[in-house]
């Protein structure tokens, strides 16, 4: 049976169910939840991650939101509290906020339509389009795999960062939506996995993920990419993105814009797999993108054991900004914009899919 990071357990009173993943890759547990406190704690521990499940996450949040009220207006005034809760957990990220913002809407025009409407209706409204961003997910990583998968050849070396597979979306992932739909074409390739300092989202979560589709996997420290590139091991990179601004820069997990620069002195492409949702066109470029600094215990400890002198200054920034002129091409589930820049953008964004 496929993994899935998250699902919806039953109707409008039903919970969610996801993968803790900070328990990964020693034990696969499953974490039920039923209320928004407990989903705004999973998504800042980072239990839910990745920009495009926090997204689908954040949407069945607003069903927990609005479970126990008795009337519509009542519902609509909770519904706006709990959507600013969940958007702020994590600042970085667009899919939460466009998530939330989407459900918002159809929930207030259902009342604009019809004052009268049953607190019923609100209801299921509200998960049906909660349902719809959990389907059009997992539809978009599949067109982005299909999308992105001409640029992998047969002997490839790819390298990826942090996680962007299935465990961080509602489908198969974004960047890995491009390799597992390679080796579904039954291309030969290897991929080199970073370990993503601090948190270590890609030797523990990547590579629990690679490991499990069966696919030739080698976890290296984020400080040897370079050495391998240059020893020709290396012959492209490709990540995901949780915000992408309107000419094209992109910022994910800290550490990327290293590789980013690598990979142009060593003139090897650089790839960046995304949804539509994850772009922000009302930010103009990345320097306006909000960072999320994270505690310093992070950097500190690894598996809950000091590693750096107490008292230390140490500094955490979640995420950095690719800019676009490093950025080989952004492959999306509308299409591949090569070269990106703010035209190429607004014009795939004209077509609508």
């Amino acid at each position: 049976m496929k993994t899935q990071a998250i699902k919806w357990v039953g109707g409008t009173n039903g919970f969610l169910e996801a993968i803790d993943q900070t328990r990964l890759p020693q034990r696969l547990v499953m974490i039920k939840i039923r209320n928004v406190k407990t989903l705004i704690d999973a998504i800042k521990t980072l239990a839910v991650r990745g920009a495009p499940a926090i997204g689908v996450a954040a949407a069945y949040g607003l069903v927990l939101a609005i479970q126990k009220t008795g009337n519509a207006k009542n519902t609509l005034a909770l519904l706006r509290k709990q959507a600013r809760k969940i958007a702020s957990s994590r600042p970085t990220a667009v899919n939460l906020s466009w998530a939330v913002s989407r459900v918002q809407q159809k929930a207030q025009a259902l009342v604009s339509k019809n004052p009268q409407a049953a607190v019923k209706d609100l209801k299921a409204v509200i998960l049906n389009e909660a349902h719809k961003i959990h389907r059009q997910d997992v539809a978009m990583c599949r067109q982005i795999g299909r999308n992105g998968e001409k640029f992998i050849k047969n002997g490839a070396g790819i390298l990826t960062h942090c996680n962007a597979g299935l465990l961080a979306t509602a489908g198969d992932g974004t960047a890995l939506s491009v390799i597992y739909e390679a080796k579904k074409r039954g291309k030969k390739f290897r991929v080199y996995a970073d370990e993503t300092r601090p948190l270590l989202q890609g030797s523990r979560l990547t590579a629990w993920e690679l490991q499990n589709a069966e696919i030739d996997t080698t976890v290296i420290c984020d400080n040897m990419a370079g050495a391998l590139m240059r020893q020709g091991k290396i012959s492209m990179v490709i990540t995901g993105a949780d915000r992408i601004a309107a000419n094209g820069d992109s910022a994910n997990k800290i550490g990327t814009y290293s590789l980013s620069v690598l990979a142009k002195a060593h003139k090897i492409p650089f790839y960046i797999a995304a949804p539509s949702s994850t772009f922000d066109l009302k930010i103009k470029n990345g320097s306006l993108i909000t960072i999320e600094e994270r505690p310093a215990d992070e950097v500190a400890k690894i598996c809950g054991k000091r590693i750096t002198p107490k008292g230390v200054k140490i500094e955490n920034p979640a995420f950095d900004i690719t800019p676009a002129q490093n950025i080989t091409a952004i492959i999306t589930e509308r299409g591949v914009i090569k070269n990106p820049n703010a035209r190429k953008i607004k014009n795939i964004f004209r077509t609508r899919k």
